[in-house]
Parts: structure tokens; sequence; C-alpha cells
């Protein structure tokens, strides 16, 4: 039935002594390894007249050395001479269509954000994008930075609060997915320290905005109703040794800009912590993250600005071998202010028939406990609106319900593409929902399950 909408994510709550903290530890470690583990070399003068690269001299008696010294050379370049070499542009188009067996008659797949639409084709993003990448083994101190501007159908679903909200009129919008500087400190911690600001994508999850890194064109429960979908602020990520990644943010809430009225829903701040693991020489890798934080909005709930909001992610992915990839992914999140709790997990397969065709599987059950976070936008605005804290009116079932899905597809990279055709993928897909505990969700709320085929392509330049 029709509900008028409480309100998707946002938060507070971030550690603030983030950058200081990490520096101070990192440069810490540097200097306890290099006393514990070097021992101190014979003085040694360099030949100014030498080629590059040629070795130097053990140093002449102490009575010798009465010839002044050389002057110092120039202090290296921070970043490398050819960086804007590194500069690169792209373009991508996705779109596709999903069919439904019970089509609804308001003519929307329940449960489903950015396939929602039933049974008639989308465009779901042009994405035009200019980047330069940080080079993670770069010696020297490196930036890079991203710009990414989608228009389609699924801003409607990831926009930014407070970016081009002007332009929100019809199904397909306009939304800056990405636009972050990022830096590399290699001598802070053994691997180096990376900091990022702007708006960019959470970091939690396994499904990511970018279809191409993803298995299937429909998303998984946990994608659309456990996690957030972007931020604007700061996040650091802490390499400190092969095994071990930190990582630590503050941000301005999941998909806000900066200050309320302007962006941003409320006046609290929001954070992420946690862990990555990297085992088997990064065949085996665990990423445990937590991101904290009011999420309501001030125009409707008295409590906005107190009432937190925790999104808990763990994924694992295991490449057991060159052709197959196991993933398991755990998530947990609770709205404070609601007394909403959402909880479930999902597990993925993907195997490699060949190199353009990959087998993929997902299963997943999420229990949406309070009937608060699982529904389906009636209008192309009502998601927006709801975040925004409008009156929006959302599609959502009858009551508490444990959601469950198996799909399986194909994933076909074109071969034989042009040099400028960087990507060419066709995703085919089998899907099945069903209610697991009596409720009926599906098909205008009649049924309990529901059976969907749907298709994608994905074009890259």
């Amino acid at each position: 039935m029709n509900m008028i909408a409480q309100t998707p994510r946002r938060r507070r709550n971030a550690a603030v002594p983030v950058l200081a903290g990490l520096a101070a530890l990192g440069v810490a470690t540097g200097t306890s390894a290099q006393t514990n583990d070097q021992k101190p070399a014979p003085p040694a003068v360099s030949n100014p007249t030498a080629p590059s690269g040629a070795a130097t001299l053990p140093a002449a008696p102490e009575a010798a050395a009465a010839a002044p010294a050389a002057p110092p050379g120039p202090a290296p370049a921070p970043f490398s001479a050819d960086w804007n070499s590194g500069i690169k542009f792209g373009l991508q188009v996705e779109g596709g269509i999903t069919v439904n067996t019970l089509p609804p008659n308001n003519n929307r797949n329940f449960g489903e954000l950015f396939t929602d639409d039933s049974n008639r084709p989308i465009l779901n993003g042009l994405v035009a994008t200019i980047s330069r990448d940080v080079d993670p083994k770069a010696t020297t101190t490196d930036a890079g930075f991203k710009f990414q501007a989608l228009y389609g159908s699924d801003a409607r679903i990831i926009h930014t609060l407070g970016v081009f909200d002007q332009l929100i009129h019809d199904r397909n919008q306009i939304d800056i997915v990405e636009a972050d500087v990022s830096v590399h400190f290699p001598s802070v911690f053994a691997n180096g320290l990376d900091l990022k600001a702007g708006i960019y994508p959470t970091p939690l999850g396994v499904e990511v905005i970018d279809p191409k890194a993803n298995p299937f064109y429909s998303h998984s429960y946990i994608f659309n109703y456990g996690l957030p979908y972007k931020h604007t602020g700061a996040l650091a990520t802490a390499h400190v040794s092969d095994l071990v990644d930190l990582y630590l943010g503050i941000d301005s809430g999941t998909n806000t800009f900066l200050a309320y009225g302007a962006g941003d829903n409320n006046n609290r701040p929001g954070g992420i912590a946690g862990v990555g693991l990297n085992f088997m020489d990064g065949k085996l890798t665990v990423l445990a993250l937590t991101h904290m934080g009011p999420e309501d909005s001030k125009r409707n709930t008295p409590f906005a600005n107190s009432a937190m909001r925790y999104y808990n992610d763990v994924a694992i992915v295991w490449k057991t071998t060159d052709k197959l990839t196991l993933t398991a992914e755990l998530n947990y999140v609770k709205e404070d202010g609601f007394r909403a709790e959402g909880y479930g997990a999902a597990g993925y397969a993907s195997y490699a028939l060949s190199d353009s065709l990959t087998l993929n599987g997902r299963a997943e059950i999420w229990r949406d406990n309070t009937n608060f976070f699982v529904s389906t936008p009636a209008n192309y605005l009502d998601y927006v609106a709801a975040e925004r804290g409008t009156p929006a009116n959302l599609i959502t079932a009858a009551a508490p319900t444990t959601y469950s899905e198996a799909t399986i597809g194909v994933t076909y990279k074109i071969p034989g593409l042009p040099e400028k055709l960087t990507t060419a993928m066709f995703r085919p897909e089998i899907r099945y929902d069903r209610s697991l505990n009596g409720t009926s969700p599906f098909g205008d709320g009649k049924h309990q399950g529901r059976f969907t085929f749907a298709a994608d392509l994905v074009v890259g330049f």
C-alpha cells in the first residue's frame, strides 16, 4: 500500500582528530622501524661530477675534509613530472529493461529502486568522467582527482541533496556521482596514507554505483536499503601493513551536501570507521565498515539532530582460483529515531567460463523488522522528497517482511572492440523474489513471490 515517506539515510558523530592522529602514528611507526632495523652506515660523500647512478666513495679521514661542501641540490618535486599525462576522459552509457511476470497496476517493481520501472526500457545513466588516479606505489607524494556527472534514471536515487536540486523534473535527472581530490603520502605508515575529500561513493558494501563493477543489472536488498550511497566529506585510509588497512572519515551524511537548508537535511555530521584485512597476497579480503550519524530530516522529525542511524557491513571476497570468486556480505542497519532495524546476508559466486563470458549467481535474505526501510517510490521525485523531509508517496509492504531473492545471469564482454571502445558488456538475468514470513508484498500486494527477467547493456569510451 502507499504511505507517506518516513525518511531514508543520514547521520552524525564522526571521529574528528583523523588526520593528525593518523599522521602522527604513521611517522612514529616509520621512525621506530628505522631505529630498530637499520644499522648506521659509514658516512659517504657523493661525487658531484659522476654520472647519475654512480656509486659513492667512502669518506676520507677527518683531516682531509677541508674542502667546502657542495651546495645542496634542488628538493625533489612533490609530484611526478608527467602528472598531466595521467589525466583520463571517459564516457559510459547504461540502459536496460526489467520484465515483471506479475505486471503491477502502478508499473513499479516493488522492492527495487534502480530497476523499479516495469516492462519498459530505461536509460540508467549517461556518465561523463575526467580523472587522474593516484599511484599507490609512488615513492613521493602523489595527487589525483575524479569528477563524474550522470544523466539518467539512477540519479533519482543517488542524488546529492543541494546539488542541482533545481534540475529535478522527471525520471531522467542530473547528478554529480563523484567530485573529489585524493592524495597519497607514501612515507606515512608502512604502505602509505590515502586522503580523499569531496563528494564520493560510500566504501561500504559489495555492490557499487558503477554498473560495470557489478555482476548483475538488478541490485540486492542490502545495496538498495541497507547501505548509504554517497558522502560529502573527508576519508582517510591508513595502509598500516600488508595485512591491515584502517578507515576513518567525517562527512555530512548520506546523499547530502554541506549545511542544513543548502544540502544537509539536519545539522549534524556523520562518520565512517572500520578495518580492511588482506590475506593470501590479496586473494582473500575482509572489509568491515560502519557509518554512523543522524539521517532523519529536521523538516518532519523533532529528533533529527540526535537520533542516530548505524549502517554496518562486512564484505568478504575470496578469489579461490583464477576462474572462481566467492563473496559473502553481512549487513545490519539500525535507526534510533523510528526504532527500526534491518539485517541480512548475501552470497555471490562468479565463474569465468572464458575471457568474455562469466556465470554469476546471488542468493540473499534481508529482514525489514519494522517495515521502515524497504519501499519503492510511486513517482519519480518521491525518493529525494523523502530524504529531504517533504511529502512523498512510497509503496511499502503491508507488514514487516523477511525478503529473499535468488538471481542467476551472465556477463558477456563483447570481444574485438575498436581501440577507443573500452567497455561493451551485456548482462541478462533471471531473478526470483519471495517473502519468507507469509506477507504478500509483490504483484500489487497480492503475491508472496515474483519472477523478473532483466538485461542491460553497458558501453564505455
